[in-house]
C-alpha cells in the first residue's frame, strides 16, 4: 500500500509545502468554493500557474485576486466553466488550447440534488461529475501529453467520494428516465463513475506520460452540501442541533491535502489507476472505520463499460 507521510488531517498548503512546482501548469475545476479554493492555493503557493475553472467566473476572479494577495503573487486566473454543458466545456477546452497542463484536479460536483438537468438532458449528478469531466479530460488529453516529461508524469485527479459506496452505475438506467429517483443514490453511481473513470483513463494514457486516481477527501461542511436542508444533516448525525459538525469532519484546508498529494506526491509518481483517501492508498471497503474502497468502485470491466457508455453519451471519442 502506498502512504504519504503525512497524517490525515495535515493542511494541504503542509503537502505542499516542500515542492518547487514553478513553470507547472494546473487547472481545479470548481475552485471558486470550498476544498478547490483551498487545493488551488496550496499549489499556488508552491510556485504553479492555476486556472480556476468555474461556472461563476465574478466569483472565480474574486476568489483568484485573494489567493494571489494570500500567496504574494499573481499566478491564479479563472476561466468560464459549466460542467453542465457540454458545450461549455469544449469552449473551455478551445480557449486553453494545446497548452502543456501538468495537473487538471477535477474537483467540481453536485451532490445529492433534486431531480434535475444538464444542457444534453443527462441526470445532473452523473451528468455534472462525471460526463462533463470526461469530455473536459478528453479535450485537454493533448495538452496533459504535451507536459509530460521523460522523468515526469502528468496527472489527472478525480474527485470520488465515501458516497461510492451508495451505488454502483446503473447500467439501463442512468439517467432515471424509468425508475424512481433517489438522490443519494444519484449520488453514489457518479462518484462510482468518478472513481471508475480514472481506471479507464489511467489504462489508456500511463504509457503516454500520464497517470490518474481517485480522491476521496474526506467529509467537509462547504458548498457542496447547498442542496441538503439542515435537519438532514442534523439527522444523519453530520452536526448537532446547534449546529456544530461532529468530530471527524474536516477543514477545508485539510480536505484538500489528499488531492494535492494526488497531484505532486513523490510517493505517486507514474502510479495511476488507485484509489486514494487520508493521504494514502485506501485499504478494501470494511478493513477500516467507515472507510476504504469498495470493488465496484475500482473493477477494470466495469471501468472499460463506462468507456463506452460516456463515449456513447457525449460523442466524444479518442
Amino acid at each position: 500500500m502506498i502512504r504519504s507521510r503525512f497524517g490525515a488531517f495535515t493542511p494541504a498548503r503542509v503537502v505542499a509545502g516542500d515542492h518547487d512546482l514553478s513553470g507547472r501548469n494546473v487547472i481545479v475545476t470548481g475552485g471558486a468554493s470550498g476544498i478547490g479554493v483551498e487545493t488551488a492555493r496550496a499549489l499556488a503557493g508552491a510556485g504553479a500557474d492555476v486556472m480556476l475553472a468555474v461556472r461563476d467566473r465574478v466569483a472565480g476572479e474574486r476568489v483568484a485576486s485573494e489567493i494571489n494577495q494570500s500567496i504574494g503573487a499573481d499566478r491564479v486566473l479563472a476561466g468560464t466553466l459549466d460542467l453542465a454543458s457540454l458545450g461549455s466545456v469544449g469552449s473551455f477546452v478551445d480557449a486553453w488550447g494545446d497548452e502543456p497542463l501538468d495537473i487538471l484536479i477535477n474537483n467540481a460536483g453536485v451532490m445529492a440534488s433534486p431531480l434535475l438537468h444538464t444542457a444534453e438532458d443527462l441526470e445532473l449528478q452523473i451528468g455534472t461529475n462525471h460526463f462533463g469531466h470526461f469530455v473536459l479530460t478528453l479535450g485537454l488529453t493533448r495538452a496533459l501529453m504535451n507536459a509530460a516529461e521523460d522523468e515526469r508524469t502528468a496527472r489527472v485527479v478525480q474527485l470520488s467520494s465515501i458516497g461510492h459506496r451508495r451505488s454502483d452505475i446503473h447500467w439501463d438506467d442512468p439517467h432515471y428516465r424509468n425508475r424512481p429517483y433517489d438522490k443519494w443514490e444519484a449520488y453514489g453511481q457518479s462518484k462510482t463513475a468518478n472513481s471508475l473513470f480514472a481506471v479507464g483513463f489511467n489504462e489508456r494514457f500511463e504509457e503516454h506520460g500520464i497517470t490518474a486516481n481517485a480522491v476521496m477527501p474526506g467529509g467537509i461542511m462547504t458548498p457542496l452540501q447547498r442542496h441538503l436542508p439542515r435537519e438532514e444533516m442534523i439527522a444523519m448525525g453530520w452536526m448537532n442541533e446547534d449546529g456544530v459538525v461532529r468530530e471527524g469532519f474536516k477543514t477545508p484546508a485539510q480536505g484538500a491535502s489528499t488531492s494535492v498529494w494526488a497531484a505532486i506526491g513523490d510517493e505517486l509518481e507514474g502510479v495511476g489507476g488507485l484509489y486514494l483517501e487520508n493521504l494514502a492508498q485506501a485499504l478494501p471497503w470494511g478493513e477500516g472505520p467507515n472507510a476504504g474502497v469498495m470493488p465496484h468502485a475500482l473493477d477494470p470491466e466495469s471501468a472499460e463499460r463506462l468507456w463506452a457508455l460516456s463515449e456513447q453519451t457525449t460523442g466524444v471519442k479518442l
